[in-house]
C-alpha cells in the first residue's frame, strides 16, 4: 500500500487537501509544459486493489467514462447513484491510475517548478518517482503541487496521478449530470522564479480608480530586502503604493515570508466594462528583484465597473440592468465535462446572439477560459461553488465535517476568478438546503471581496425578505409568476428577486417565456432569471453495443441529429441504475449546439430593438439596452402581405439614447387592398462583433399594420362531396380523413406535470368514434359522430361543402366537463405519399405554441421534414401557432392547399401522435409516406411542468362549445 492511499483520504470529509498549493488569482504560467495526450492507464475496482502490471492508454484531459472502459456514464438528478451516507463511499469504487515519465526541461534549474491538475473527479492524489506530493479535492477546480523537492531540472521522473471517482467529497457534487470519473481538464508543468507573485487582486472601479494588491513570497524563504512591484495598463504606468508599504512594514502580522504590495493608477475618461460594451484594458504586473530585473509577471484583462445592489435592485455602474440569463455546464456530447476554447467560444457566441447576456456556472465554476471569453464577449457572470448536496441536503448543511469543505471550495473559486470583470455576483452553490456551513463560507467572500454581492438559493427558505441570510439577492428556483409580481408590490421586498431558474428547457418546453418578461420588465423589483439550462447532456451513443461513441465519434451528427447508427444517450441508456431517464436533456440547444426553438422565441423577447406601435407619422422605434445606442446594428424594413407578397426596403435607426423612443417615416407603401398586413424590422449587426459576423440577426421586431378579414367569402358549388360509409370524407389527396383529435404525443412536461397519465386514464390516445347521423342541407353535407373518451363522449360535427376550387370543413366539438384539460380540439388527416414542402402565412419560422408564439408573422418555407424538431425523446413537435392557410406541395408542384376560418395551431410531420408516444428514441421512429396534419381550434400550453410551473389558465383547453373551419384544396 503506498503511503498516499494508506491515508484513505475518500474516507475523510475535514481533508479537503494536502500537500496542495493556495488558490490565487494570478495568471497561467510560463514557461510550461503541457502534459496532455495519453498517459499509461488502468482503471482498478477501488482504491485498496493493488496496481498490476499491465497498461492501457486513457487520453489526458479526458473521462475514462468515455474511453471504452467498463465503468460507463451515470445520470441521476437528486439520487445518488449509491447507497451510502454521508460521508461514506462504496466499496465498489473505481480508481484510475495514469503515470506517464516527464522530461523535465534543463533550462528550469534554479527555478520553482510546479503541478497545475485542470481537474480531477473526485479525489486526486499525486506521487513522483513513488514519492507523496499531495492530495486534492473538488473536482471541479485546479490543484497545483510544488515538486521542486521531488524532480530535478534535465532529469526524467514518473508521475503518477492517481484519481478515486467515490468520497465522501462525491455527496458535495450531487449535481444535476453525467456521474463521470478521470481528469477532465488540462496537466501541466510550469516554472517560476523563487521570488513569485503568490496572488494578485485587480479592483477596477467605474470612475476609472484602479488598485492592484499584490502578495510575494520567496520559495528559498525570508523575502529578499529591494523587491517591488510595478505595472502598466495599455501603456499607463501604474506605480507601487509607498504609504501601503510603509504601513505594512508597520504591521507586525505581515510575515518576513509574505511581503504586501499595492499599485494605484487614475485612468482619465476611463472606458466602462458593460455586458453590452465589455471594454478592457492591458494589465501587465511585474515583480522585480532588488536589483530591479524581474522575477515574475501576471497579465490580466481588466474592465473598469461597479456593482452594488440599492435597495432592491443590482446595479451595474449605477443602473438597474435586466438579467437575461441560462445555466451552463461544461459539456461535450463526445468528451462530457472536457471541452476546448473553441467550444466555449461557440457557447457563449451563441448565447450572445440569442439575447442572453448573463450565465450562472451551473454548479461548480466552470472551466477557466470561459469567464476570459465572458470578459471579451460581455456576459455576466454568477459564478458557482462546487457545491450541492442534493440528495443529503440537510444533514451537510450543519455538518462540521463539512465545514472545511464548504468554505475551500467557496474560497478557492473567489480567489481564482475574482479578477474577471465578467464575475458580478458569488453563488455558494446550489439545493443543498441552508445552514451554518453556508454561513461560514459566506463571511470568508465578505471578508475577502466586499465588491460583489453573494446569492444563495438555498436561503430562501427563510424567506425573500430576509435580511439576516447568507444572500444579497432573493433568487429562488420556479416560483411562480404571480407570487413574484405578489411579492414585489408588497412593499416588503428589501433585496432583487433574480431567479437563479425560471424556466426548464427539457424538451417541448419554455411556455409562457413571453409572459414572465412581460412581467418583470412590467414590475419594479423584478430583474430576470436564468433558464434552466444551455445544453442537452445527450451523450452521443453507438447503437450497435451501447457505448460511448467516444473521441472517434467526431462529426456524426448534425442540426441536432445523431447520424445513423448512433443516438443521443440520456439516463438508463448505459445500463446505469437508479437514473432519471431524459431530465438530463433539458437544454436550450440540443447537443451538438443546434438552437431549440426556444432560443429563437427568447431572441425576439430579449430585442434590444422594440417597434412599440405605428402612427401616422410611422413606426415607433425603441432602444430596449441599458448602456449602448443603436449605432452597432442595421436595418431592413419587410412588410408582408396576406396575398403572398413582402415588401422591402432599407431602414435607417435613429440616434437613440438606452430608453429613448422615436417615429420614423416607412419607406412603403401600403396597398389599399383590405388585405392583412404585419410590419417587421429585420435587425442585424452593422459590423464584426467578436461573437457574430456583419449581417447577423440580432431580432425581428414587429406591429401588425391591419387585421385580417373575418372570413373569405367563397362560392358554393353544385358539385357533391364524397363521404364513406362511417361519414368520413374520401379526398384523392386524403389518405385518412379528417378526425377529431385532442391528443398529442406527450411533451416531458405533460408526462413529469401528470397530464399524460391523465389523457391515459380518460382515453384521448384510444378513442372510440361511432357514426350518429349524416344529414343533406343543399350543397352542404352534415355528419354528427360521437367520440368515447373511457366514460366521457365528446359529440363531434362536421359539415362538408362543396365550395370553389375546393372543400369547406365547418367543425363543431362539444367537450364535457369531465374532459377539463385535453391536449388540444381540432381535426388530424393525413395526406397522400408526395408532399415535401410547407409553405405557410403566419408565425415563423420556428416551432410555435400557444404559450410560445413571438415568432413574426410573415411568409414561410420549409421542407416537411424540416417542421420537425427532434426533441432527444420523441414527443409532440412541429407546431406552429396562428397559421392562417398553408400548402403542401410536392417537387412537381401538386398537392393541398388549406386556408383556416381564423388563426390556428398546424402542425405537419411524419409522424403520428402514437409514433411518437412509443418511441423512446429517433433511430426507432420510421417515417410514414404521406404527411401527419393536424389543425387545432384550441392547443393547450406548453409550460415548464417538468420542473416548475404548468402553463397559465389562459393557455388550457376549456370545456364546452369548440367551432373551427377551414378550406381544402388541390394545388
Amino acid at each position: 500500500m503506498d503511503p498516499l492511499r494508506a491515508l484513505r483520504p475518500w474516507e475523510a470529509p475535514e481533508v479537503t487537501s494536502w500537500g496542495r498549493l493556495a488558490m490565487s488569482g494570478v495568471d497561467r504560467r510560463h514557461p510550461s509544459l503541457s502534459l496532455d495526450g495519453d498517459w499509461h492507464f488502468q482503471l482498478l475496482p477501488s482504491p485498496d486493489a493493488p496496481v498490476g502490471e499491465t497498461w492501457s492508454t486513457a487520453h489526458v484531459p479526458g473521462a475514462w467514462t468515455l474511453q471504452d472502459t467498463d465503468d460507463l456514464p451515470h445520470y441521476t438528478n437528486v439520487r445518488m447513484p449509491f447507497a451510502e451516507f454521508p460521508p461514506h463511499s462504496p466499496a465498489a469504487n473505481p480508481t484510475g491510475v495514469y503515470e506517464r515519465t516527464v522530461d523535465v526541461p534543463a533550462e528550469w534549474a534554479g527555478r520553482r517548478i510546479v503541478l497545475q491538475v485542470g481537474a480531477a473527479e473526485s479525489v486526486l492524489l499525486v506521487q513522483v518517482d513513488g514519492r507523496p506530493v499531495g492530495v486534492s479535492k473538488d473536482s471541479h477546480l485546479a490543484a497545483e503541487f510544488d515538486l521542486t523537492a521531488v524532480v530535478r531540472a534535465g532529469d526524467r521522473a514518473v508521475l503518477r496521478l492517481t484519481v478515486v471517482k467515490w468520497s465522501d467529497a462525491s455527496h458535495l457534487e450531487d449535481q444535476d449530470q453525467w456521474w463521470h470519473g478521470g481528469i477532465t481538464r488540462p496537466v501541466l508543468l510550469y516554472a517560476t522564479d523563487p521570488l513569485h507573485l503568490a496572488d494578485v487582486t485587480v479592483l477596477a472601479r467605474a470612475d476609472g480608480e484602479l488598485r492592484v494588491d499584490c502578495r510575494v513570497r520567496d520559495a528559498a524563504g525570508a523575502l529578499p530586502e529591494g523587491w517591488h512591484v510595478s505595472g502598466d495598463l495599455d501603456g499607463l504606468a501604474v506605480a507601487q503604493d509607498a504609504a501601503f508599504d510603509r504601513a505594512n512594514a508597520e504591521d507586525e502580522r505581515v510575515s518576513d515570508f509574505l511581503g504586501e504590495a499595492r499599485l494605484r493608477a487614475t485612468v482619465p475618461d476611463v472606458r466602462t466594462w458593460t455586458a453590452e460594451t465589455p471594454e478592457l484594458y492591458g494589465l501587465t504586473v511585474r515583480l522585480h528583484r532588488p536589483d530591479g530585473t524581474v522575477a515574475d509577471t501576471s497579465y490580466h484583462r481588466v474592465g473598469f465597473r461597479d456593482v452594488e445592489i440599492v435597495g432592491r435592485d443590482l446595479l451595474i455602474n449605477g443602473e438597474r440592468v435586466f438579467i437575461r440569463g441560462v445555466n451552463r455546464h461544461d459539456f461535450h456530447p463526445l468528451t462530457g465535462r472536457t471541452v476546448s476554447h473553441d467550444d466555449m467560444r461557440a457557447d457563449l457566441a451563441l448565447l450572445k446572439r440569442f439575447g442572453f447576456n448573463a450565465v450562472r456556472t451551473a454548479h461548480y465554476p466552470n472551466d477557466p477560459a470561459l469567464y476570459d471569453i465572458a470578459d471579451e464577449f460581455g456576459l455576466y457572470v454568477v459564478d458557482e461553488a462546487d457545491i450541492e448536496s442534493h440528495d443529503h441536503a440537510h444533514e451537510i448543511a450543519d455538518d462540521p465535517r463539512y465545514l472545511n469543505a464548504f468554505v475551500d471550495r467557496v474560497s478557492r473559486m473567489v480567489l481564482r476568478d475574482k479578477n474577471h470583470p465578467s464575475v458580478i455576483v458569488w453563488s455558494l452553490g446550489n439545493e443543498s438546503d441552508y445552514g451554518a456551513n453556508h454561513d461560514a463560507a459566506a463571511g470568508w467572500v465578505r471578508r475577502h471581496d466586499p465588491t460583489r454581492p453573494v446569492q444563495y438559493e438555498g436561503a430562501a427558505k427563510r424567506g425573500w425578505a430576509d435580511p439576516d441570510v447568507a444572500s444579497d439577492i432573493a433568487c429562488p428556483m420556479y416560483a411562480p409568476l404571480e407570487d413574484c409580481v405578489a411579492h414585489a408590490l408588497s412593499g416588503k421586498q428589501t433585496k432583487p428577486l433574480i431567479q437563479c431558474e425560471y424556466s426548464h428547457a427539457m424538451g417541448n418546453s419554455n411556455g409562457t417565456l413571453a409572459d414572465h418578461w412581460a412581467a418583470i420588465e412590467a414590475t419594479p423589483g423584478l430583474q430576470g432569471g436564468f433558464i434552466w439550462e444551455f445544453w442537452d447532456h445527450g451523450i452521443l451513443q453507438r447503437v450497435s453495443d451501447g457505448r460511448p461513441a467516444g473521441r472517434a465519434g467526431a462529426g456524426r451528427y448534425s442540426d441536432g441529429v445523431a447520424a445513423p447508427g448512433h443516438r443521443w444517450a440520456y439516463g438508463g441508456d448505459f445500463g446505469d441504475t437508479p437514473h432519471d431517464g431524459a431530465f438530463i436533456a433539458d437544454g436550450v440547444v440540443f447537443p451538438d449546439r443546434t438552437p431549440k426553438p426556444v432560443l429563437y422565441e427568447h431572441r425576439e423577447i430579449a430585442a434590444p430593438v422594440r417597434l412599440e406601435s405605428f402612427r401616422h407619422e410611422g413606426p415607433v422605434i425603441g432602444n430596449h439596452q441599458h448602456f449602448r445606442g443603436l449605432d452597432w446594428l442595421s436595418g431592413e424594413w419587410l412588410l408582408s402581405l396576406a396575398d403572398g407578397r413582402t415588401l422591402t426596403a432599407p431602414a435607417e435607426l435613429p440616434d437613440l439614447r438606452p430608453g429613448e423612443t422615436a417615429a420614423v417615416p416607412l419607406p412603403l407603401d401600403l396597398p389599399d387592398d383590405g388585405g392583412e398586413a404585419w410590419l417587421t424590422l429585420r435587425v442585424t449587426t452593422a459590423r464584426d462583433e467578436p461573437w457574430a459576423p456583419r449581417g447577423t440577426v440580432v431580432c425581428l421586431p414587429q406591429v401588425r399594420l391591419r387585421p385580417r378579414p373575418v372570413r373569405e367569402a367563397v362560392a358554393v358549388t353544385e358539385r357533391t362531396v364524397e363521404f364513406d360509409a362511417d361519414g368520413l370524407l374520401v379526398h384523392p389527396l386524403l389518405r385518412s380523413a379528417p378526425t377529431l383529435s385532442l391528443w398529442r404525443a406527450p411533451t416531458d412536461n405533460d408526462e413529469l406535470g401528470g397530464m399524460a397519465d391523465r389523457w391515459r386514464e380518460w382515453g384521448l390516445d384510444a378513442p372510440v368514434r361511432r357514426l350518429v347521423a349524416v344529414r343533406r342541407d343543399g350543397a352542404s353535407v352534415g355528419v354528427l359522430a360521437e367520440y368515447a373518451f373511457g366514460t366521457a363522449v365528446v359529440r363531434h360535427e362536421q359539415v362538408l361543402t362543396a365550395v370553389e376550387g375546393g372543400i369547406r370543413v365547418e367543425e363543431t366539438a362539444e367537450l364535457p366537463e369531465a374532459l377539463y384539460d385535453v391536449a388540444r380540439v381540432g381535426s388530424v388527416f393525413e395526406t397522400v405519399a408526395g408532399p415535401e414542402l410547407l409553405d405557410w402565412f403566419g408565425p415563423g419560422p420556428w416551432e410555435s405554441y400557444p404559450d410560445r408564439a413571438t415568432a413574426p408573422v410573415g411568409h414561410h418555407s420549409l421542407a416537411v421534414d424540416d417542421l420537425f424538431t427532434p426533441y432527444l425523446r420523441p414527443q409532440e413537435s412541429g407546431g406552429r401557432h396562428g397559421v392562417r392557410h398553408f400548402t403542401l406541395s410536392a417537387p412537381d408542384a401538386t398537392g393541398l392547399a388549406v386556408r383556416l376560418d381564423r388563426p390556428s395551431q398546424v402542425s405537419v410531420t411524419r409522424y403520428r401522435a402514437a409514433d411518437l408516444a412509443a418511441a423512446t428514441h429517433h433511430d426507432e421512429l420510421v417515417p410514414r409516406e404521406g404527411c401527419v396534419v393536424h389543425i387545432d381550434a384550441a392547443h393547450r400550453g406548453l409550460g415548464t411542468a417538468s420542473c416548475g410551473p404548468d402553463t397559465f389558465a389562459s393557455y388550457l383547453v376549456p370545456t364546452g362549445t369548440h367551432r373551427w373551419g377551414w378550406i381544402l384544396r388541390a394545388l
